[in-house]
């Protein structure tokens, strides 16, 4: 292609607007072109703001650099947002026909932080209604395609994020994750996601003390442009009462000193390759092998890999913990469901409800004490281990019109989400969990992630595992998708 523009990557792009090689102005022309010519392909990004106002918008922002003031690291970078979260001014659906011309009155924390970096808000991108599910489809905006396929599911729920990025719609992506919706869209779109311990960002548009399994995280190319976006994200706010103060050294990090800031030395480092959790959990041939291998390529920067044995039954680990997943679920639609307008509802979100209605007390309670322990058996883990690792899902991209697979390797899948169990210990764990690109395989060559599991609160190390990873596959380099 011939926009150079929007083959930058983040940390490039801000370095080129800063020293005044192309202006806001050049910057939100090339993408919003580019954005014309593509995303009819694949659908990832929904809602859009006028193409003229963007244009006055980033005019401000060079005149504000021209005048000496510099709002940060992303000033004029076009930034379409997950339509999860709220934009004041810009039409947020949540996937949902309830929602359908919803425009909210303030900005979620996320684009606050954003916006104060400097970024231009030009859209939304797609999502499941509610978030729920790995598939991003809806009967608002229909289904986003992979862009590697564009009849094949980009995953979800930041399954447009994830393209949008593959497809350098935009540089960087904020998503977010429940089960897997910053980890899976990553995997089957080649690129790079953080999904950061609860409590390192102001995240999931609630201000509730039971939000401690939702997460805001960052999604890009580069492991360099998703710890820059990050650390714009990081910190603690007051408002949500589970926020801690951001590590130090993600707040120091800017486009000049990110990239070394990520180098470390890996020699020696211990990772413990979990796979399908000892038979457990199904996948489609060519998953684990796929995984496998790219895994092997850590011992090139000197880690040591083994194999471990599954630490928790993870049959137990389904038939109780997916208690406060449904708890949580349950509770947040609770506003949309009422007789009037629940066939308004996706037939997964009534479910999801409906089947709440007979938990108990108790059973809730006792799911958390099973959470707790499954905790504290994945912290022994780590008193041999750095980093655990396994695939980002149990499949690879299949139909953009299936809304969920019914069978993977013969094995049925019993609910929406039962084929995304994979990622379900991470979260439960609260873990700080770094996708990189694994690899294309399956019978139509589609790619699939790795998860890098770091123990809570070690955003840092991971990246700079990532880091280290990247500089030996370079996957996302090497494989752009065809635009």
């Amino acid at each position: 292609m011939s926009n150079t523009v929007v083959e930058m990557t983040a940390v490039d792009l801000s370095k080129a607007i800063h020293a005044r090689e192309v202006s806001c102005r050049e910057v939100m022309a090339s993408y919003l072109d580019h954005i014309d010519k593509t995303n009819p392909r694949v659908n990832a990004i929904v809602t859009c703001v006028d193409g003229e106002a963007l244009l006055e918008q980033a005019g401000e922002k060079d005149a504000e650099l021209a005048s000496g003031r510099d709002n940060g690291w992303m000033q004029g970078f076009p930034q379409a947002v997950k339509d999860l979260v709220p934009t004041k001014g810009i039409r947020t659906t949540k996937g949902s026909l309830l929602l359908k011309d919803w425009i909210p009155d303030a900005d979620g924390a996320v684009v606050t932080a954003m916006k104060r970096d400097g970024a231009i808000i030009i859209g939304k991108t797609n999502t499941p209604e509610f978030g729920y599910g790995s598939q991003s489809y809806n009967e608002v905006f229909g289904a986003t395609g992979n862009p590697y396929d564009e009849n094949c599911s980009s995953g979800g729920s930041s399954g447009g994020a994830a393209c949008a990025v593959a497809l350098r719609m935009q540089a960087v992506a904020d998503g977010s994750d429940f089960m897997g919706s910053l980890r899976n869209p990553a995997g089957w779109c080649n690129i790079v996601s953080l999904r950061p311990s609860i409590g390192a960002v102001p995240s999931g548009g609630t201000e509730l003390f039971t939000n401690s399994m939702a997460t805001n995280g960052p999604m890009g190319r580069t492991v360099a442009d998703v710890a820059l976006l990050f650390a714009t994200m990081a910190g603690y706010d007051a408002k949500f009462p589970l926020t801690r103060e951001a590590d130090p050294r993600v707040k120091a990090l800017t486009p000049a000193n990110v990239r070394e800031a990520l180098k470390k030395d890996q020699k020696g480092v211990r990772v413990a390759w979990i796979g399908d959790w000892g038979g457990a959990l199904p996948t489609e041939p060519g998953v684990l092998e796929t995984c496998r291998a790219a895994v092997e390529r850590m011992k090139d920067f000197g880690a040591a890999v083994e194999d471990i044995e599954p630490f928790y039954n993870m049959n137990e680990f389904w038939e109780t913990i997916w208690l406060p997943i449904r708890h949580y679920c349950a509770s947040s639609l609770k506003p949309w469901y009422d007789k009037c307008r629940q066939d308004l509802m996706k037939p997964e979100s009534r479910w999801e409800y409906e089947g709440s209605l007979t938990m108990s007390a108790q059973e809730v309670y006792r799911a958390f004490e099973k959470r707790t322990e499954f905790y504290h058996a994945m912290l022994k883990v780590y008193d041999d281990y750095d980093y655990i690792v396994s695939p980002t899902a149990c499949c690879f991209p299949f139909d953009k019109n299936v809304h969920w697979p019914e069978t993977i390797d013969g094995t049925p899948m019993r609910t929406y989400h039962n084929w995304m169990e994979i990622v379900t210990p991470w979260t439960m764990g609260g873990n700080a969990v770094c996708t990189v690109p694994a690899g294309f395989g399956g019978a139509n060559r589609l790619s699939i992630g790795l998860q890098l599991v770091a123990a809570p609160h070690r955003e840092f190390e991971v990246l700079q595992f990532a880091s280290a990873y990247e500089a030996v596959t370079g996957f996302v380099e090497k494989f752009p998708p065809k635009f």
